[in-house]
């Protein structure tokens, strides 16, 4: 039954509780999110009901379902959301120097090189500011960006959209087969299976897993299983050794220099894919330290990854390319 409409103005914080609730379906992930108590979440929850004279929710739902009503009304604010948390973060930024608090993700691939020298240049930069750098995959940084507990990340872009994020792509890293140095069979032999010489897998809880997995799919290649694991280093140990072949990609190839000797890295052979490397920020996040994560991110990309490896590896010059 419809509700009678109050004419009392919108509030803000019914709409963001609002959007919470429709994306946790729980009162008490809403709660836990905003800082205030379940019956407070409910009263605000309440209201807007009332002012709109609707029922946003299925109440004797669980979790908690929206109505018709309430999936036409969150379609529309979602948007207008993200526009007022980036206009409130633009106007409340100030200079890169006055920032007081900040939380970076990155995912593994730039922990050897790449995340320190990022850290050393942002420390210099934010004299006065607390930095929070957190390792994790793809999937669980973007979660925290989401759940509001980092303000920037760098991750794999992910299948799905990231509505209430922005992310801006930084790096095309094709995926391309690694083998034993010493090995002389034929790659498409290899890759569809047709040797002894097992396939060693990324674990299949990581995005690149998936990704691989898929193309593996789409071209009708079924390799057995045998070795998984979420170390990229590890896998390319074991290539070295001769246990195995794997796919990766350039990026993760040139963190494991100590191996680089005993393997040798391929295009992969017909149709090629890729991922593609994203910052990824909360609405809140002012667009100057994006843009100065970003500069300094590619700067550093294309002389400790691009830059050797276009060198030794020529062929990559049309794959493995950061995205303008």
């Amino acid at each position: 039954m419809a509700r009678r409409s109050k004419s009392k103005d919108l509030n803000l914080k019914w709409l963001e509780l609002f959007q919470i609730c429709a994306q946790k379906g729980s009162l008490q992930a809403a709660a836990e999110e905003s800082g205030l108590t379940i019956s407070t979440v409910s009263y605000h929850l309440r209201s807007l009901e009332d002012n709109l004279g609707v029922e946003l929710f299925n109440h004797a739902r669980r979790p908690m379902v929206l109505t018709p009503k309430g999936i036409a009304f969150l379609r529309n604010i979602d948007q207008a959301l993200h526009s007022i948390r980036k206009a409130k973060a633009e106007a409340s930024a100030g200079t890169i120097s006055e920032a007081s608090f900040l939380r970076i993700g990155t995912i593994e691939d730039f922990d050897s090189d790449i995340t320190p020298e990022l850290a050393v240049f942002l420390s210099a930069k934010m004299p006065v500011c607390d930095f929070m750098y957190h390792t994790d995959s793809s999937h669980s940084v973007i979660r925290m960006l989401r759940d509001r507990q980092l303000d920037l990340g760098v991750t794999t872009t992910p299948n799905e959209s990231v509505r209430d994020l922005q992310d801006r792509p930084l790096l095309r890293d094709p995926f391309v087969v690694v083998l034993p140095l010493v090995d002389e069979r034929s790659l498409t032999e290899i890759v569809e299976g047709r040797t002894k010489l097992p396939f060693l897998r990324f674990s299949s809880n990581l995005m690149i897993a998936q990704q691989i997995e898929s193309q593996l799919r789409r071209i009708g290649v079924s390799a057995p299983q045998r070795f998984e694991c979420s170390s990229n280093q590890t896998l390319l140990a074991m290539v070295a050794a001769g246990a195995g072949w794997t796919i990766t990609t350039p990026l993760h190839f040139s963190r494991a220099k100590r191996f680089h000797s005993k393997l040798r890295m391929h295009r992969f052979p017909g149709k090629t894919f890729s991922r593609t490397l994203a910052i990824v920020s909360t609405p809140d996040c002012s667009r100057s330290l994006i843009d100065l994560a970003d500069s300094k991110l590619r700067s550093l990309i294309h002389e400790h990854a691009i830059a050797p490896l276009h060198q030794s590896n020529p062929w990559l010059a049309d794959s493995f390319m950061l995205v303008s």
